[in-house]
């Protein structure tokens, strides 16, 4: 029998996400980044957002026409040339089971929001292992399947160092492309916003008392914070983040156990109809979700209207 839609989709968008991940790499290396600003001197796009998008896009969609694709940048999706097409797929991922409950998905069931580079200020300031590439897929609403690439994993190794990596989970199957690692018991090492802040969210970790506070760009960036154990909990509370921030990470943490919600602990809804604003922000943990979400303040959640 064929592999399952689901396992096909994430097979691709694997390939999919190691495709941006070289387009990434080649408009640093040739030096034009063409920044245009958006909303603000802290929401940019640059070309690699948008080459890397229509990619994405382009390359899913020919392969998964009934599919809705919802990527960050407003781009004409006709004028995508062949070399941005990626036709490939992973085969580890095709050989593992596809869990029950979503065998009999159709193509017109998925949603599939995209961040062709998340952390695009950092990017564009040389921090470039702030930087990621998200494909989040979700059923019913629900954020099922991510693959996140880091395509600058690995650079401070210096020369000749292999960079990038994948990494990839469904729910019920697990995720992969990591050593999962807890963060040291007994800390409260909490990552946040790196150009974001502001007094509602230094408030919001202040009530925290944390050991320590890591400021980082790029939602997906913090999430691979909390599996590999560097911070114990992400926490945002500020509108700003947006469905395609959050559903590939979302997946990924959560086929591993852990917990995403906003500030007040509704969990993210991500039906094509959802508004893409995630406008309570948000607060995740690998473990010990309730430690933290009892310690958030009213004043803070009030303030925060989903």
């Amino acid at each position: 029998a064929s592999p399952a839609l689901l396992m096909r989709v994430v097979a691709s968008a694997y390939s999919v996400a190691e495709k941006a991940a070289t387009i990434v790499r080649n408009v640093m290396s040739a030096g034009d980044l063409g920044i245009v600003e958006k909303a603000g001197p802290n929401d940019l796009q640059t070309k690699a957002d948008r080459l890397v998008q229509m990619s994405i896009c382009a390359s899913l969609a020919r392969k998964f026409p009934k599919v809705t694709i919802i990527g960050e940048e407003d781009l004409p999706t006709d004028d995508v040339t062949e070399e941005l097409i990626e036709d490939g797929h992973c085969e580890e991922i095709l050989k593992k089971p596809c869990p029950a409950q979503y065998t009999g998905i159709k193509e017109e069931e998925l949603v599939i929001w995209v961040d062709p580079l998340d952390g695009t200020k950092e990017y564009t300031e040389g921090l470039l292992d702030h930087v990621t590439v998200l494909i989040g897929i979700a059923y019913g609403g629900k954020a099922i399947a991510g693959v996140i690439n880091q395509p600058y994993y690995n650079y401070e190794a210096g020369a000749g160092a292999v960079l990038g990596r994948t990494i990839w989970g469904v729910l019920g199957i697990g995720a992969f492309g990591f050593q999962l690692t807890e963060a040291p018991a007994g800390k409260h090492i909490i990552v946040t916003t790196r150009s974001h802040s502001s007094a509602l969210v230094n408030e919001c970790i202040s009530a925290l008392n944390p050991d320590s506070v890591i400021r980082v760009g790029g939602a997906g960036n913090k999430v691979i914070q909390l599996i590999e154990g560097k911070a114990s909990a992400y926490i945002f509370a500020s509108p700003g983040c947006k469905k395609w921030d959050t559903c590939a990470p979302e997946a990924i943490l959560h086929a591993v156990g852990g917990k995403i919600t906003d500030i007040r602990g509704n969990s993210f809804q991500y039906n094509k109809e959802v508004k893409h604003m995630n406008s309570a922000g948000v607060l995740a943990t690998l473990r010990n979700y309730d430690y933290y979400a009892s310690r958030i303040p009213n004043t803070v959640k009030e303030s925060l209207v989903p």
